[in-house]
């Protein structure tokens, strides 16, 4: 990753203030860099860090499904190193909302890129 791009900055000047527990801080640098984003690779991490600190479980689906989705889109290869956390945040929204058989889809497709869920 670039740390010169603008959005990638944004996301983490928003894990700096995640270490302070400065949370709404964090949302608001990540909301920014969504804004920013100017093409696939951008939105996908962007929306990747929408997706840390939702409080509803549906909206945390959501903005991984739209990182995965935009991740999909990217027709070079960089995104391919994003995938398997991709797939474990897949996992763990589809936990949360109760779907076991899908949570265990996208864990078994991080582990086939060779990282394993760790039960919680």
């Amino acid at each position: 990753m670039n740390p010169d791009n603008p959005v990638i900055k944004l996301c983490l000047q928003g894990t700096q203030a995640e270490l302070l527990r400065q949370i709404e801080q964090a949302r608001s640098f990540y909301q920014q860099a969504w804004r920013a984003a100017q093409d696939d690779y951008e939105a996908c991490i962007a929306a990747h860090y929408m997706a840390r600190h939702q409080d509803d479980p549906h909206e945390r689906l959501h903005w991984n499904q739209v990182a995965l989705d935009r991740a999909n889109a990217v027709t070079d290869d960089s995104v391919e190193e994003f995938y398997p956390s991709l797939f474990l945040n897949m996992g763990r929204s589809y936990e949360l909302l109760g779907d076991a058989d899908e949570a265990s889809r996208y864990y078994n497709l991080a582990a086939e890129l060779g990282v394993i869920h760790q039960a919680d």
